[in-house]
């Protein structure tokens, strides 16, 4: 939150993912008041950065939201997800809580579907990469390409009040160089003071055509075997670059046509059909192909599975396919039906394609666990497990360092969105700037 010129403008309001802690978290009381904010810029529709809106909206807030166009597009539909999936577990607990203290038990949802949908109301003008948008007498947003997600964007603010002047970048989360679909970040302007993520700080990605022959050579293996692969994807970007490589995988020959391949995700089959409303965030090859007339996420053998009768019927299949299905982190949705019928099985392989929060499930698996918790059974882990990090839609250590090089020696740099060990590992390698790590609620003047 930034407190310029007698207004509060708020970058991204989202949720937190992991354990039941930070369900508790995300009920707490925002430590400001929801109804003082003017503002809220959002960098991208990811729900760690969106998905707490509603309860903004629903404890008060009733400023302007503002994003790029694709943003609100897709923010809507995280949004409406979010706000089923709260439903539905409020249900759940009701029921738990019903069968050991009686019917008054069970907590409320943290926001319902029309609390999404009363918050979509506020969503003003949206903002366009590059052209400056005044918010109020002495403040001044532009949005700049992150190259993160289809219409993520850093925020640079322009800041005036008693005299003094100041310009604060915003990072948002900044996307990995070198992969397909989308631009890559664009250079980011000058800057006093810069806010960034640090989500992997303390590493670098495989190279990305290291990945994709990770990936073909898992399918191969895993249909040599007779087995299925079950793939945890992410709604927005991840499962559209992996079709995105599954189809230059048919062309080139490397996979079968007959392969079968289900997008079992309605957000995931949604946000690819919002895909082609927005060729304003495509690289050029992949504007080059729409513009021709070719789709490049579509591939022969690709079933879109909306319904949840649908996604039941595959797990009637025992070898040969590849389920793409949220969520990411495996915390909820239909992929952790399909980990209950594929995980104990040799034969099938699990491959992860993005980060894994601590606390989640696909964290457990990824560190070795040798049998998880669903639905009531403890599922063996006998699958083959596959992390592929060369997927990851957020930048590495050295493009980190290199983004803020370029902004021209920021006299302060606060490190975000991150966990302590990257975090330290990013501080240590900025040079020429005073490095902060807040805490939560901590106040800083600028």
């Amino acid at each position: 939150m930034i407190e310029c010129a007698g207004r509060r403008v708020l970058i991204d309001c989202g949720l937190y993912q992991g354990g039941r802690e930070l369900d508790e978290e995300n009920a707490d009381p925002f430590g400001f008041e929801p109804g003082d904010i003017d503002c809220v810029l959002l960098t991208h529709a990811h729900l760690d950065h969106c998905g707490r809106l509603p309860l903004l909206a629903k404890r008060g807030f009733q400023g302007e939201i503002v994003g790029t166009a694709a943003t609100r597009e897709l923010a809507r539909l995280v949004l409406l997800d979010s706000a089923h999936l709260q439903e539905e577990e409020a249900r759940h607990r009701a029921r738990r809580t019903a069968r050991r203290a009686g019917p008054e038990g069970g907590s409320g949802p943290l926001y319902t579907v029309l609390d999404a949908l009363n918050t979509l109301e506020y969503f003003g003008r949206p903002a366009a990469y590059g052209e400056p948008i005044e918010l109020a007498p002495g403040i001044r947003a532009t949005f700049v390409d992150a190259g993160h997600i289809l219409g993520s964007a850093s925020v640079l603010l322009e800041l005036a009040e008693g005299g003094e002047q100041r310009r604060v970048l915003f990072s948002g989360d900044l996307g990995n160089a070198g992969r397909p679909l989308l631009r890559d970040p664009a250079e980011p302007p000058k800057a006093d003071v810069v806010v960034m993520e640090s989500t992997y700080g303390d590493r670098l990605h495989k190279p990305v055509r290291d990945s994709v022959e990770e990936l073909l050579g898992a399918l191969t293996d895993t249909f040599a075997r007779g087995g299925n692969v079950i793939i945890p994807t992410f709604a927005l970007e991840r499962a559209q670059e992996i079709l995105y490589y599954l189809r230059e995988g048919i062309d080139a020959r490397r996979l079968s046509r007959s392969m079968q391949v289900f997008l079992d995700s309605p957000m995931a089959i949604s946000a690819t059909e919002i895909f082609a409303h927005h060729p304003e965030c495509y690289d050029e090859p992949t504007a080059k192909m729409f513009r021709s007339g070719r789709d490049p996420l579509h591939l022969p053998g690709l079933h879109f599975t909306r319904e949840a009768a649908e996604s039941m019927a595959l797990n009637r299949i025992v070898g040969g396919a590849v389920i793409l299905a949220g969520s990411g982190m495996c915390t909820g949705g239909r992929v952790r039906h399909h980990l209950k019928h594929n995980l104990w099985r040799r034969e099938c392989s699990i491959v992860f394609v993005g980060f894994a929060a601590r606390g989640t499930l696909a964290r457990e698996i990824i560190d070795g666990a040798q049998q998880v918790h669903l639905f009531g059974e403890d599922i063996p882990v006998r699958a083959q497990i596959y992390t592929i990090n060369g997927f990851s839609a957020h930048a590495d250590q050295a493009e980190l360092v290199a983004w803020h090089r370029q902004i021209g020696g920021p006299s302060r740099t606060f490190l975000v969105h991150g966990e302590a060990e990257p975090m330290q590992s990013l501080a240590a390698r900025l040079e020429g700037t005073q490095v902060e790590t807040p805490a939560l609620h901590q106040r800083f003047e600028l």
